[in-house]
């Protein structure tokens, strides 16, 4: 019989840490668990999808029992978590033997089926991982990937937009993603030297490392290898296949030259496409925006001819433009941008718009005209 007594806190946290991955519905029944293995006084919680890998220490604790030589199991993830969350004392009991796992938590007592923990997929890591880790404060990335993450395709043919283009050269790091109809771009100096290397990190990997990482300046390692990285923070290894594929050329994507500025108050246009995008179609999210000196005035209609329209006073000198735009991807942006003032560059009516801060120079976000 194994057995172990943990703090019911502890071993929530690091399951909710790795269980982002756990699909409720699964072919193979053991990704639906979770693998519970010692190692030295902590307890590593392992998940996977196949693609992803989520490794996880919890540190026992004083006073926190363990029989001499715990045997490693498998249990379901989320049924975990859910007893622990209503288990009503600090202090959780487990045995697990014969298939068998019991939670025991003041005066309650749950019986859960296990599988052996032989059957769990661990992933087979790759041999060729750079040797040099690209290193960086687990806050500025998490606000790099919160810049560029809403950006990237969800279900697309072409795969290699369904996640997030990474760029290292040097002490140069930039982050891109796009959906073939927008693009948003974020870069930053980074300390360390980083090798060379040009990955395409998966959508879900992407979400998972915004979940979890924290917003202070705590590293991350990342460690690449030709079909795989490796990404260390805190007490989380996450190991995660990479997309396949050639991405779009970025940079020629970005437009140069536009002739036609406007600077206005993010939150000002934010909350005015927000009114006006009640009452766009539900299939097309098309706004029309005209733009003349003084006045940016956006409008929409629906199929039941209905109609919404704002006006905006704005500090605009340039040619007068008519143009439409999807107005999700506008909103998507502005509600993720921090600061208050943006800045918009503009061709003509039928050419890309891009969107930055004005004082910083690291972010870009650029999207296509939609013909209304």
């Amino acid at each position: 019989m194994n057995r172990l007594t943990v703090s019911r806190e502890a071993l929530l946290k690091g399951l909710g840490g790795v269980a982002g991955i756990v699909e409720r519905r699964q072919t193979l029944p053991v990704l639906a668990n979770v693998l519970m293995q010692p190692v030295d006084a902590d307890l590593a919680l392992t998940t996977s999808d196949m693609e992803i890998q989520m490794r996880m220490r919890t540190a026992l604790g004083e006073g926190h029992a363990a029989t001499a030589d715990l045997q490693a199991t498998t249990v379901n993830a989320r049924k975990l978590i859910d007893i622990l969350r209503a288990a009503p004392a600090p202090e959780a009991a487990l045995e697990w033997a014969d298939g068998k796992f019991t939670v025991r938590c003041g005066k309650s007592r749950f019986s859960l089926q296990t599988l052996p923990a032989e059957d769990f997929p661990l992933v087979k890591e790759a041999a060729d991982y750079s040797a040099q880790p690209l290193v960086i404060g687990q806050g500025q990335f998490k606000r790099m990937l919160a810049l560029v993450h809403f950006a990237m395709a969800q279900h697309d043919i072409r795969y290699y937009l369904n996640g997030l283009l990474l760029v290292a050269d040097g002490h140069q790091l930039t982050l891109v993603s796009t959906d073939g109809h927008r693009l948003a771009l974020v870069s930053a100096q980074v300390e360390g030297l980083a090798e060379k290397r040009e990955v395409i990190l998966p959508r879900k990997t992407v979400m998972e490392l915004l979940r979890l990482l924290a917003d202070g300046e705590e590293p991350i390692a990342m460690r690449f290898a030709s079909n795989q990285a490796k990404l260390s923070f805190g007490d989380m290894e996450l190991v995660s296949k990479l997309v396949e594929g050639k991405f779009p050329d970025y940079q020629r994507v970005v437009p140069k030259g536009h002739k036609n500025h406007l600077q206005l108050s993010r939150q000002t246009l934010l909350a005015a496409l927000q009114r006006v995008a009640i009452l766009t179609s539900d299939k097309f999210k098309g706004v029309r925006i005209n733009l003349e000196p003084g006045a940016l005035r956006i409008s929409s209609t629906n199929a039941e001819q209905e109609e919404a329209q704002e006006e905006l006073d704005v500090d605009y000198s340039g040619d007068p433009i008519e143009i439409g735009f999807n107005v999700a991807y506008l909103i998507d942006v502005l509600s993720n941008l921090p600061g208050e003032t943006v800045r918009l560059d503009l061709q003509d009516g039928n050419s890309s718009v891009l969107m930055t801060l004005p004082d910083d120079a690291s972010f870009k976000y650029v999207v296509m005209p939609m013909r209304i």
